[in-house]
């Protein structure tokens, strides 16, 4: 790996962080708050919150195995990968290279922060070639993606082929395991001290129910995570996130019980689906969704839309022409959506 001031912007290394109110007493206790100009009313809303959620980090780091100084916390995992652009990638100049398909916002961050977006085609079967993606970057190159298990194709990437990019590119490769909690893989959060330009994404919105209070988590070395913070907005995660994501960390058996419904539904339903006429595939997946090969997605979209059901048409997306993305509901929404695609096909 370069060194780290290397990899991040020459204005981000020189930049003095912002120091709010309750970063400068840290450490001392305090009854009286009159340092903020805060309302004194209104209590506990009226107080700014912690700005670097150190109760909540806490309970994260043990659940994860890491130290909390490997973690960064954000307004969901899209306030973590526009900063891997913010920090590390000079607008006009550097680029970034990542797996193509997959989830969407690395190139509307990249498009926003002005970085050049070099994809990289999967195979057939959804899988890609590290020589593929080391072959295509270049000195410019801050920084590689990769989803796993990816969105929208639902599959797990080699894991030989993602440690070959943290052994062979010399920047920051960036694993987005929104859907890790799905699949039989163990996370790469487990190799932090072995990969330093490793950055793992993960989510509360998935396996944890909790997409409303968007919290993303990023999981890297200390010195990644310290540009980070020292670039991030002062107050990104507000209270009452802080505050139900300790609560859904009290209650870690009812994910797990979450986790096995969603699972069971899902062998379900692509079972049912392989049985659909309008269906002619269903693909692997490790995620809380599958990808589906249909006769006509878009009709089937369009007449499901017409009976309040909705999917995700991911037709214009490469490789998953006539697709399907298909989330994985309740029973008695799955059973909703089966019906409806029976009585359109009888």
């Amino acid at each position: 790996m370069r060194d780290l001031n290397e990899l991040t912007r020459p204005n981000i290394v020189r930049l003095k962080p912002y120091s709010s109110a309750r970063d400068e007493y840290k450490g001392k206790q305090a009854t009286v708050f009159l340092d903020a100009n805060e309302n004194p009313y209104n209590a506990p809303f009226n107080r700014y919150p912690d700005p670097l959620q150190t109760e909540l980090k806490e309970r994260i780091a043990a659940l994860k195995q890491v130290g909390t100084g490997h973690i960064f916390l954000g307004n969901g995992s899209d306030e973590a990968i526009d900063l891997v652009f913010r920090a590390f990638c000079e607008p006009g100049t550097d680029n970034v290279v990542a797996i193509d398909p997959t989830y969407g916002m690395y190139e509307v961050c990249a498009g926003i922060n002005n970085v050049e977006y070099r994809k990289v085609r999967l195979d057939d079967n959804f899988q890609f070639d590290a020589r593929h993606m080391l072959a295509v970057a270049d000195r410019n190159t801050k920084v590689m993606f990769v989803c796993s298990p990816n969105n929208p194709t639902g599959n797990s990437l080699y894991r030989t082929e993602i440690e070959k990019l943290l052994s062979g590119f010399d920047g920051l490769v960036v694993v987005d395991e929104a859907y890790i909690d799905f699949s039989s893989e163990p996370s790469l959060t487990l190799q932090l001290e072995r990969y330093p330009n490793l950055i793992v994404l993960q989510t509360f919105s998935k396996a944890w129910g909790c997409a409303a209070i968007r919290l993303g988590m990023a999981f890297a070395s200390v010195p990644v995570i310290s540009v980070f913070n020292k670039i991030k907005y002062p107050y990104n995660v507000n209270q009452l996130t802080q505050s139900e994501a300790l609560n859904a960390l009290s209650h870690p058996e009812q994910v797990s019980g979450w986790v096995d419904k969603l699972l069971l539904e899902r062998a379900r339903m692509i079972l049912e689906f392989r049985s659909l006429s309008c269906c002619l595939k269903v693909y692997p997946t490790d995620a809380n969704f599958f990808l589906a090969r249909m006769t006509d997605a878009t009709g089937i979209y369009n007449r499901l839309v017409d009976k309040g059901v909705i999917v995700r048409n991911r037709s214009h997306v490469t490789l998953c022409e006539n697709c399907l993305r298909i989330t994985v509901g309740t029973p008695e929404e799955n059973n909703t959506l089966l019906e409806a695609l029976r009585l359109e096909h009888k």
